[in-house]
């Protein structure tokens, strides 16, 4: 081999990299590049040992495959075997010598900064600093490495910290193949600053992109990093320092002479001084803002002080921040997130966002792989008191966030906002009459569109399904915003409002309406969890099919059913649920979720819970009981209003609430089983389209289509041409989303705010929710993050982020239900109602304050849990 392309290829100056270049360099290198050309930024100079050197070492360390081999077979809990593992491997790659060339290629490189300069030694491995994940800590740093000999020592060091365990565990748990990412090793001219520290160009705690953070102490910023000190804290708010935390710095980390750093006592008059000027603090952040709009995004960035000028030595994105919806102006904007609305706060593909979209009754927008509606309009608008009294019946925590939002002057404007978009919340008008009659026309229209969609999107393919589907997005949306339907949906929500008010005001009755709903009629979600049950009940004389369906593990079990007794019998059952109700699952909202009929082999634990749970009949019996509860408690509050000043008055108004309630409380979960039954059709004449473009060798996958958008989806039936590399993009950025929490409510500045409950009636220590099911139960908190794994007893109460209509069917075996996310009629709250179990929900991080199988009480009237000893 030539030994100057040797050098080429293990070897450049930092100067001549940028951010094309992080395959051969590393995160960290590409981006010291790039600074290095930003004008007005200084970067200590430094070479940059490429991947191929890596690759070179690697190669001469057979052992390391076969230990890569045994760690790929790991999992991120299995601490022990990580750590043995990887130390396995680091001392491999420690013990391999560097090939000669590119020792000489090192030192001849280093001869330039002098016999005996020092320098930092640093990782720059090739998936960090990324914009969706830095892997900031993960590898290694050497500061005042003296000498080529010791230089070549700590390359060594740092292509072997890319198998740390933290290195390794983090790889594990952001599902990162370890033979994916190379290490490249950065070898600057070390600094010796008078102060170091850190600056967020946008404040990591709120997420505010107009307020940055400097954290700053004397010395090296090892100091700072290693938490071996209290930084001095400061905040600046265009170009004005806002806030100033001075810390008592008694230790800073210095260099030694001859190499290596110590720690050092600060002089006792000095320690309380000021790591920086107030000048100097803005004078840095205006430099990070330089940087920040280089790169476009928020960055995290290491600097160093030295004769009152900075040098940058480090510069990553902020991964952990969530993304601000798009904006097409520079004014102010409030963003509410969709999925707390609709109990789903998951993270969706391109194509569920973009079906959604095109679907919605609003405009929505995109950030995060979440979906938001800007409110500006609205809390500007003359009726803002009713939008607000709205939102606080459906999430108290985001109205309380607007409330926050509104009381600070000059934020929302005094003067409504004309985007062209609605002012005003969606009604049905006027009031409709209590007849069960216009519940039945209403699903009977449904189900007629329904029928002529499935008929006619069976005649279309290729582009001209697309322009169907486009036709049917409009008749979707008809049917939503026909006056009568939302007139029936508000004549039930309002009825439970009036019940629970008046009874309050009149008998001291807290959420009488629970119980006055109980098995209320055509609660198509409440129908589905017992349906389950009369699913049960085919199964349960039949041993060979419990035991057969409890070794299930694909979704291939339906065919082998019949070769069982009772097989036939109950595979029929289940498929006849199949039809009615397998357009379901977790996360419906998102058209690229698994739909039961898609995954049967999902239903099959909370059939075998209902097998061993439940007597025969209990579907028809717990809701004979509920509709006897409802009816009993109807009887107790009139005979006790009559009893009042004005009684008979106000007995005649409740048993009319009561009449309207039970007539149109049920048909409040009918619209989202429209939609899903929609979104069903659509999604199987997509992926019948998918299945033709990979026939066609357009696509590797038909899956594939769920990272482009609808709009996307149509170009390449179009075209019959696809960017690969935008599906990797898209998948990888999916992939990120999935590890970030969406905001209640966010701002145009970044700003998230999640809102408090500003409660003084519950008992210390209690977690706060809103009351949406009466009654109080004490049991086994089972925390369940995935329906899927659920594993039920008697008496259990669930423990969950959210549930949509999907998580139902467990509802019929707990005692109580406990929830990160939902309202009053949010569709958890309404099925807990119908089927009696005491509920909380908007529990603000109720599944991490809350462990698995902890006994708590759940205070479903008074909205608190209690954990108890």
């Amino acid at each position: 081999m030539d030994e100057g392309r040797s050098d080429l290829a293990t070897l450049v100056d930092l100067r001549e990299v940028d951010e094309t270049q992080v395959a051969v360099v590393g995160g960290k290198a590409a981006h010291l590049g790039v600074l290095s050309r930003i004008d007005g930024v200084r970067v200590p100079a430094g070479i940059c040992v490429t991947t191929t050197a890596f690759r070179r070492a690697l190669a001469q360390t057979p052992s390391v495959d076969e230990f890569l081999d045994q760690l790929s077979r790991l999992g991120p809990d299995d601490r022990e075997a990580i750590g043995a593992l990887s130390a396995e491997i680091r001392r491999s790659i420690e013990k391999t010598p560097i090939p000669g060339d590119l020792v000489t290629a090192i030192t001849g490189a280093l001869a330039g900064f002098g016999e005996e300069a020092a320098y930092a030694v640093r990782s720059s491995a090739t998936a960090e600093d990324s914009p969706t994940a830095s892997f900031a800590g993960q590898q290694d740093t050497y500061l005042n490495v003296v000498g080529p000999e010791a230089v070549l020592r700590h390359v060594s060091r740092c292509w072997a910290s890319l198998f740390t365990e933290r290195a390794v565990v983090y790889r594990l748990r952001n599902g990162v193949d370890h033979r994916a990412v190379q290490m490249a090793v950065v070898v600057q001219q070390m600094v010796f600053p008078d102060a170091a520290g850190i600056l967020f160009t946008a404040d990591p705690v709120s997420g505010d992109r107009r307020v940055a953070t400097v954290d700053a102490s004397f010395g090296l910023g090892e100091a700072l990093v290693s938490g071996l000190v209290n930084p001095d804290v400061f905040t600046v708010r265009d170009d004005e320092v806002v806030t100033t935390a001075v810390a008592a710095k008694q230790r800073a980390v210095v260099a030694v002479s001859g190499g290596g750093t110590r720690e050092v006592a600060i002089d006792p008059q000095r320690q309380e001084q000021p790591a920086l000027t107030e000048a100097q603090v803005v004078r840095l952040v205006r430099l990070g803002r330089r940087i920040e709009a280089h790169f476009g995004r928020p960055q995290d960035i290491e600097w160093c002080l030295v004769d009152d000028d900075f040098l940058i030595v480090q510069s990553r994105p902020i991964t952990t921040l969530f993304p601000v919806p798009p904006a097409s102006d520079q004014e102010n904007h409030v963003y509410l997130s969709v999925g707390h609305q609709q109990m789903m706060t998951d993270a969706m593909r391109p194509l569920g966002l973009s079906m959604w979209q095109l679907t919605a009754m609003a405009p929505m927008l995109e950030a995060g792989g979440r979906l938001f509606v800007d409110a500006i309009r609205l809390l500007a608008s003359p009726g803002r008191a009713g939008f607000l009294e709205m939102v606080g019946k459906s999430d108290p925590l985001m109205r309380d966030a607007l409330q926050t939002l509104l009381d600070r002057p000059g934020f929302v404007p005094t003067t409504p906002v004309d985007d062209g978009g609605p002012a005003r919340l969606p009604t049905g008008g006027a009031s409709v009459e209590t007849d069960p009659a216009i519940v039945t026309e209403l699903v009977e229209r449904n189900e007629a569109s329904l029928a002529a969609l499935r008929r006619d999107i069976a005649t279309v393919t290729g582009t001209a399904l697309f322009d169907f589907l486009l036709e049917a997005f409009e008749e979707h949306k008809r049917i939503l915003a026909e006056p009568l339907n939302m007139q029936a949906i508000m004549a039930g929500m309002e009825a439970t409002w009036w019940l629970n008010d008046r009874l309050y005001e009149w008998l001291g009755e807290k959420n009488a309406a629970d119980t006055l709903t109980l098995s209320a009629p055509g609660n198509i979600t409440s129908e589905m969890g017992l349906a389950l049950l009369d699913v049960a009940d085919q199964i349960r004389p039949h041993p060979e099919v419990v035991a057969f369906l409890r070794g299930v593990e694909d979704d291939g079990f339906l065919d082998e059913l019949p070769k069982l007794p009772g097989g036939a019998a109950a595979r029929d059952a289940i498929e006849a649920y199949l039809d009615r109700y397998g357009m379901r699952c977790v996360g419906e909202i998102d058209i690229t979720r698994p739909r039961w009929s898609e995954r049967p082999s999902t239903l099959v634990p909370v059939i075998l819970d209902n097998v061993r749970l439940f007597e025969p009949g209990a579907a028809r019996w717990r809701f004979e009981q509920g509709q006897q509860q409802a009816r009993q408690k109807a009887q107790e509050v009139l005979t006790r209003l009559r009893a009042l000043p004005d009684g008979e008055q106000k007995a005649d108004e409740t048993e009319r609430m009561i009449d309207r309630v039970r007539t149109f409380v049920g048909y409040r979960e009918y619209p989202k089983y429209g939609i899903v039954s929609r979104y069903f059709v659509y999604k199987q004449a997509l992926l019948d389209e998918a299945e033709r473009l990979v026939r066609a060798g357009v696509l590797t996958e038909r899956e594939d289509v769920f990272y482009l958008t609808f709009q996307e989806f149509h170009e390449v039936v179009r075209s019959h041409q696809l960017d690969d590399d935008l599906i990797r993009q898209r998948t990888d950025a999916f992939r990120s989303y999935q590890a970030l929490t969406p905001p209640r409510v966010m701002t145009s500045d970044g700003e998230v705010l999640t809102g408090a409950y500003r409660r003084d009636d519950v008992p210390a220590g209690a977690l706060i929710g809103v009351p949406v099911s009466a009654g109080t139960v004490e049991g086994r908190a089972r925390v369940i993050l995935d329906m899927a794994q659920a594993d039920l007893e008697a008496g259990d109460i669930l423990v969950t982020a959210h549930t949509d209509p999907s998580w139902t069917p467990l509802f019929v075996g707990i005692a109580g239900l406990v929830t990160e996310v939902g309202g009053l009629m949010t569709h958890g709250a309404v099925i807990a109602r119908e089927y009696g179990l005491p509920a909380v929900v908007s529990v603000l991080d109720a599944t991490r304050l809350i462990r698995d199988g902890q006994r708590i009480r759940v205070h479903g009237s008074d909205g608190y849990v209690e954990i108890l000893p």
